[in-house]
């Protein structure tokens, strides 16, 4: 029986999809639940999974744009069987002819000594040829017009271009690596162009940087394109920056680390504590959970907040649905269920929906301060920075701290500086005592 696989539907928006990859070959035994497949959209990856056992024909190559329920494939359930059967009496019938073929061996072993001597005569022989096919006549007009002004052997030159065919840059190369003097006042020695190659060897880089490749954008890269350059000219974006000293945190965080995932069965990190401030100071400041909708403000009064998380096909963002409700445990498990079918490419549509505000952690990167783009239609978004030893005053006395930059960028149409820098302090206040938010105050 002939099963068709289908490209699923991902959400009523989207129309099409990209097939990414095929994990299998064509004719290849497939089982159930087995991945098959990647498709990309604007917004989401996914892995499409075998829906029974049976062999696959592919119809569709990876790299194409197909629609939603578009056929790529089919699976045979009845070639199943059909494979096996082959293979159950193909094995007593392979040791038989083993068997002729090790008593054949025991006769030539006399012969073997006297065809040793020609049998390495051959083997340079072909080597002469290819490099024969090197000469002037298989040579680019200017490659062939600077050997024969150099007065050089081709056949010397090590090539790098296609099918080993010397390039301009070889020729130049070898003329750079070969001392002409010794060549020209000592032609007794051509042994010495037989080091160049290797001294050529680490030169193969040089010509390869110089070679270029095209490749069409993801729809997920496109659709980050068309994103960024939206919240660029349709919002007036303002960026404002503050330091927090996080040797607090970091002291508690390594305190109950240990007790807490052995009670919870997650890692305590940073990104919790950072989305319970946000949550916070949101309550306090309303406009910054908001958005513009024609002349209205649209004020949220839930937090759905996104997470960015970096991937290999591009930049996501889950949002994670009522945070306010959510423990510290809560919020890691969140994020780490997240970033799990992120890697098993299993991320939803709706994963990515409905977010009020959004967090971005460049600092995992390395970043020491950035200006973060609005994830649009949201007014504000919190950057996140890598955490570094600093000289700071405390009490009139220079000390050493953890600190890191927190950059907020916000639409200034909805959102006034006011709000803005009121908003980062009460983040810094939080994550500074991270007991406000336990008491709320």
């Amino acid at each position: 029986m002939l099963i068709e696989i289908k490209i699923p539907s991902v959400g009523e928006s989207v129309t099409e999809a990209l097939l990414a990859q095929w994990f299998k070959n064509d004719g290849d035994l497939v089982k159930n639940d087995e991945p098959l497949f990647v498709i990309e959209t604007d917004k989401v990856t996914l892995e499409v999974v075998a829906e029974a056992d049976g062999v696959l024909a592919i119809t569709v190559a990876e790299g194409e744009m197909v629609a939603i329920g578009a056929v790529v494939g089919t699976l045979d359930s009845d070639g199943v069987a059909r494979a096996a059967a082959p293979a159950a009496g193909g094995e007593p019938d392979e040791p038989a002819p083993a068997e002729p073929a090790k008593p054949v061996e025991p006769e030539p072993p006399a012969p073997e000594p006297a065809m040793a001597v020609p049998a390495p005569e051959p083997a340079p022989a072909p080597q002469e040829t290819t490099r024969s096919d090197l000469s002037e006549f298989s040579l680019a007009p200017s490659v062939r017009r600077l050997v024969a002004e150099k007065n050089l052997d081709p056949t010397l030159i090590p090539g790098t271009g296609p099918d080993g065919r010397i390039t301009k840059g070889d020729v130049v190369l070898y003329l750079e690596s070969a001392p002409s003097s010794d060549s020209v006042t000592q032609p007794d020695r051509p042994a010495i162009p037989a080091a160049a190659p290797v001294d050529l060897e680490p030169a193969k880089p040089v010509s390869a940087a110089e070679t270029v490749s095209r490749k069409p954008m993801s729809p997920i890269r496109q659709r980050i394109a068309a994103r960024l350059l939206e919240a660029k000219h349709s919002t007036a974006m303002l960026t404002t920056f503050n330091e927090i000293d996080m040797s607090n945190l970091m002291a508690i965080r390594k305190q109950y680390k240990e007790a807490f995932k052995q009670k919870y069965g997650v890692n305590l990190g940073m990104m919790s504590s950072f989305i319970r401030a946000c949550v916070e100071a949101l309550k306090e400041l309303p406009q910054i959970n908001a958005f513009i909708d024609g002349k209205d403000f649209i004020e949220h009064h839930y937090y759905h907040i996104g997470v960015a998380v970096g991937s290999e096909r591009g930049l996501v963002v889950p949002v994670i649905r009522h945070a306010d409700q959510l423990s510290f445990a809560g919020l890691e498990q969140a994020i780490v269920d997240y970033v799990k079918k992120i890697q098993e490419n299993r991320l939803e549509l709706a994963d990515l929906e409905g977010g009020t505000f959004t967090i971005s952690n460049g600092g995992v990167y390395g970043s020491l301060l950035s200006t973060p783009i609005l994830n649009t239609p949201q007014s504000a978004i919190l950057g996140m920075h890598k955490i570094e030893k600093r000289p700071v005053v405390i009490d009139d006395e220079v000390v050493i701290r953890s600190m890191m930059y927190v950059a907020l960028s916000y639409d200034h149409r909805i959102v006034d500086g006011r709000e803005a820098v009121t908003f980062l302090k009460r983040i810094k206040e939080f994550v500074e005592n991270p007991e406000r938010m336990m008491m709320e105050i």
